[in-house]
C-alpha cells in the first residue's frame, strides 16, 4: 500500500434495484430527505444536453491538472459506474474531453463527475451523457501522478465512498451511502409523492400557510405593524 498513489479495488457497490429507483426520484427531494447536509457544491454542474446520473461511484483523486488516475479508472470502470473525480476543484487544465467521454459512452458508464475542468463543451453539450464539472478550459491535463483509485474522496464538503450512490440532475449532485439507500429512498419517495400531489391544488389555495408562516415568524421575535 502507497498511500497518496494506489489503485485499489472497490469491494462493494449499491445494487442495480436500488439505482433504478433513485433514477425516478428528483435531487432536490433527495436531499432533503438527507437533512440538506450532503451536496456536492454549486460549483459542479451539468454540462451535457439533459438526463439524470445515477449509478455506484468508483472514486478517483488526483492532482490538480493531471488525468493519469482517470485514465485508468476508466479502464477498471463496469457498465453502469459513474467515474468521480475530485481533482481538488482546479480549473487550470481539463480533466477529460470528448476523446475520453467517447470511451465512457462505449463502456456505457452511468456518467461522470469531474471536481475540476473538462474540455470540449461543445462536444459535451450535444450529448446527454451526463457530465457535471466544476468549470471549462482548454489547457490539456499531464500524466505524471500521484493520485488514488476507490479511496474516499471529498467535494465540496460531501463525502463519496467507493461504491455509493451518486445522483445527478438539472439541480446537481447527491451523493447516497450504500449503508443508508433503504432508508433514504422510503423518505425521498414519500416526499416526492407529496409534493406531486400538492401540486394540482396550489391554484385554488387562498394563502401561503399565511397563518403558519406568521406564528413562526412571532415566535422568533419578529415584529408585525398592524
Amino acid at each position: 500500500m502507497q498511500p497518496g498513489f494506489q489503485v485499489l479495488k472497490r469491494r462493494s457497490a449499491v445494487s442495480v434495484n436500488w439505482i433504478e429507483k433513485f433514477k425516478r426520484i428528483p435531487v432536490a427531494n433527495i436531499s432533503d430527505s438527507m437533512s440538506r447536509l450532503s451536496a456536492g457544491g454549486p460549483a459542479l454542474r451539468p454540462m451535457h444536453s439533459g438526463g439524470t446520473l445515477c449509478g455506484p461511484a468508483l472514486t478517483v483523486k488526483t492532482c490538480p491538472g493531471d488525468n493519469l488516475l482517470t485514465h485508468m479508472a476508466l479502464n477498471l470502470g463496469v457498465e453502469g459506474d459513474v467515474i468521480v473525480v475530485d481533482a481538488n476543484g482546479d480549473l487550470t487544465n481539463a480533466i477529460v474531453g470528448e476523446r475520453m467521454l467517447a470511451y465512457c459512452i462505449a463502456k456505457k458508464f452511468a456518467g461522470i463527475i469531474v471536481n475540476g475542468a473538462v474540455r470540449d463543451y461543445g462536444w459535451i453539450r450535444q450529448h446527454d451523457f451526463p457530465v457535471y464539472a466544476a468549470g471549462i478550459t482548454h489547457r490539456g491535463p499531464y500524466k505524471n501522478g500521484p493520485g488514488e483509485i476507490n479511496v474516499p474522496i471529498a467535494i465540496g464538503g460531501m463525502v463519496v465512498a467507493p461504491g455509493d450512490l451518486m445522483v445527478g440532475d438539472e439541480d446537481g449532485l447527491v451523493c447516497v451511502p450504500q449503508a443508508g439507500v433503504a432508508t433514504i429512498h422510503e423518505k425521498a419517495a414519500a416526499k416526492f409523492k407529496h409534493e406531486s400531489d400538492t401540486f394540482a391544488g396550489i391554484s385554488t389555495k387562498p394563502d401561503n400557510d399565511a397563518a403558519g408562516y406568521r406564528a413562526r415568524l412571532e415566535e422568533l421575535g419578529c415584529f408585525f405593524e398592524e
